[in-house]
């Protein structure tokens, strides 16, 4: 058992800059041999001894359980009207604008784990299940790590509507995942491509991270934020990511966000978690730089995945706030569970320029 506990700590959460050049017309974040490196990090791939190095060293707090918010599923069911967002758990939210149903990086089983025995088990049930779900029109999947991208879940939210599938939004190199699991409507795009669904125009965009499956597909996948566009709202959904000059750049590309999704746990100890996972300081200054009216923390009180207690992000969270001057209504944190109406959206104040 801590063999597996090892070997999947390793898949989710290794990663350090490990340099490889080339001359071609290629992006930059293509390398020759077929796989992805970040825009200003190179590729993330740790070592195996620094996370044997971590692991002997860990002294990994209790798991956390945190209740649930009263939730109404069937109001979700039959909401075509009201703008609202719902906190899943982890990075999984459900977003309700303007008749259409949005989901991210939707877990909702026991264990992020490619085997039901082992593995980060869910402390915190997840806030609504999947049989109580509306019916989703749109997902995005940021990378392919265990705890953003689960097959079961992926797999019954396709089954519950094969007449009329979500259509799913991946990376690239992501679709053949998809197709064979047999599952269709599925759009890959490269970072900056873009695509649409009625109103709504989405974008892949530059984050820096890594990708794996088992120890032997490093970053053969690429992974991405998402910039959902709609001609009222905009919204980014940063997956996962250490912090890094990417934000700044996508400030100054769309000038101003409505509403982000940024990820404030994963993040100790900092030498081994810095270049993939930001902490809420890291995360409120992404806040400013991407010039974001509102942003909700994510990312923590789920699983245990590293070595900061779980309660411990909001409240950095809120310390980060403080120093940097900002009301803690404009970076908020969510229960699990709970269903947030985006009425205040109406009154969202004027955002500063990225980079004021």
């Amino acid at each position: 058992m801590k063999f597996w506990s090892l070997l999947l700590a390793g898949v989710l959460l290794s990663g350090c800059a490990h340099s490889q050049s080339s001359a071609n017309p290629m992006p930059k974040h293509h390398l020759p041999d077929g796989t992805f490196r970040n825009n200003y990090l190179e590729s993330i791939d740790k070592p195996f001894t620094d996370l044997i190095k971590w692991r002997w060293n860990s002294q990994t707090p209790e798991p956390l359980s945190f209740p649930l918010a009263d939730n109404d599923p069937e109001f979700l069911r039959q909401n075509r009207t009201e703008p609202t967002l719902t906190w899943v758990g982890h990075a999984t939210f459900l977003l309700q604008y303007r008749g259409v149903n949005i989901l991210t990086d939707p877990h909702l089983t026991r264990r992020a784990s490619p085997v039901s025995f082992a593995g980060p088990e869910r402390s915190t049930p997840p806030g609504i299940s999947l049989e109580d779900l509306p019916e989703i029109d749109l997902v995005v999947i940021s990378h392919n790590h265990y705890d953003h991208l689960d097959r079961i879940t992926v797999q019954k939210l396709y089954e519950r509507q094969q007449s009329n599938p979500p259509r799913f939004f991946v990376p690239l190199k992501q679709k053949a995942w998809f197709d064979d699991l047999g599952i269709p409507n599925v759009v890959e795009l490269d970072w900056y491509g873009q695509d649409s669904l009625g109103e709504w125009n989405i974008h892949a965009v530059p984050v820096q991270h890594w990708t794996s499956r088992s120890p032997w597909d490093r970053n053969q996948v690429l992974w991405a934020g998402w910039v959902l566009e709609h001609p009222e709202f905009r919204f980014f959904f940063a997956g996962d990511s250490g912090y890094s000059q990417d934000f700044r750049d996508l400030g100054e590309r769309f000038g101003s966000f409505d509403l982000a999704a940024l990820p404030i746990g994963a993040y100790n100890p900092r030498w081994f978690m810095k270049a993939a996972h930001m902490n809420p300081e890291e995360a409120v200054r992404i806040h400013q730089e991407i010039g974001a009216a509102y942003s909700v923390g994510m990312h923590w009180g789920t699983f245990q995945l590293t070595d900061e207690p779980m309660d411990e992000p909001p409240q950095l969270l809120r310390e980060a706030l403080r120093q940097a001057g900002l009301p803690e209504d404009r970076f908020f944190v969510m229960q699990h569970g709970e269903t947030r109406r985006l009425d205040f959206l109406e009154s969202r104040p004027n955002t500063a320029q990225a980079g004021d």
